[in-house]
C-alpha cells in the first residue's frame, strides 16, 4: 500500500520559505499540506489563498489544502484558482457536505472530508464512497507541534473498515503529532497518508526525517 508522507508548512520558517520548500521537494515529500484556519472554527489563524498561490509557484507537488473554517464553501473558488488540488473540509462546519463536496470536483479538486477527535466516523458515511480523501484529526486542530491522542489509531482503524464497507477509494489521512514514534502505529491501523509538520521541520535535515518516517511505513499489524 502507498504511504504519502505530507509535510505541513505551518511549521515551516516563512522568513525562508522558498528554501523549506525545495527541501520537501529534494527529500520526496508527497504532497505538501497547507493549513487554513480561521479564528472562528480553531482558535487560530493561518493562511488564506495567497500564500497558496505562493507555494503553487515553488513545487510541483500537490497542495492538499485542510480547511478548518465555518463556511468553507466562501473559499472554494479562490483556493482551486490559487493552486489547491485537493481540499478537505471538516464535517462539524458543513452541514450540506454531500453539496460542497460535489463543489470542489467541480472545480478539479480532490474532495476530502476531516473529523474531529470527539465526532464518530459514522459522520461520513453516507458520503465514504464518494471521497478522494478522509482526514483523521489525531489531535484537537488549532496548533502545530501537539501530542498525539492515544486512542487514534483505533479510531484510524474504524476508519479503515468504514472505507472498506463502503468501498471508498479515498486516501486514508492523519493528522497531528504524526512522528517517529507514532507514524507506524497509525500505518499499522489502515491510514497511508501522514501529514508531520512539527516532526519535520524541527529535524535538523528536514529531507531525511521524511525518509525516516517512510520507513517506519513497512509491515502491517
Amino acid at each position: 500500500m502507498t504511504c504519502r508522507i505530507a509535510p505541513s508548512i505551518l511549521s515551516a520558517d516563512f522568513g525562508h520559505l522558498a528554501d523549506d520548500i525545495a527541501r520537501l521537494d529534494a527529500g520526496g515529500a508527497d504532497w505538501i499540506h497547507i493549513d487554513v484556519m480561521d479564528g472562528r472554527f480553531v482558535p487560530n489563524l493561518t493562511f488564506g489563498a495567497k500564500v497558496i498561490e505562493t507555494v503553487r509557484k515553488l513545487t510541483k507537488l500537490p497542495l492538499d489544502v485542510h480547511l478548518m473554517v465555518v463556511e468553507p464553501e466562501n473559499f472554494f473558488d479562490a483556493f482551486a484558482n490559487a493552486g489547491a488540488n485537493s481540499m478537505t473540509i471538516h464535517a462539524e462546519a458543513a452541514p450540506h457536505l454531500h453539496r460542497q463536496l460535489e463543489r470542489i470536483r467541480e472545480l478539479g479538486c480532490r474532495a476530502g472530508v476531516a473529523i474531529n477527535p470527539s465526532t464518530s466516523i459514522e459522520a461520513v458515511r453516507e458520503v465514504a464512497s464518494e471521497l478522494d480523501v478522509l482526514l483523521i484529526m489525531s489531535v484537537n486542530p488549532g496548533f502545530g507541534g501537539q501530542s498525539f491522542i492515544a486512542s487514534s489509531p483505533d479510531k484510524v482503524r474504524r476508519a479503515r473498515a468504514l472505507l472498506s464497507e463502503t468501498k471508498s477509494r479515498a486516501a486514508l489521512e492523519v493528522d497531528g503529532g504524526i512522528n517517529r514514534e507514532t507514524i507506524g502505529q497509525v500505518w499499522r491501523a489502515g491510514a497511508d497518508t501522514f501529514v508531520a509538520g512539527h516532526a519535520v521541520f524541527t529535524a535538523s535535515d528536514p529531507s531525511a526525517e521524511i525518509a525516516a518516517l517512510r520507513s517506519f511505513c513497512s509491515e502491517r499489524a
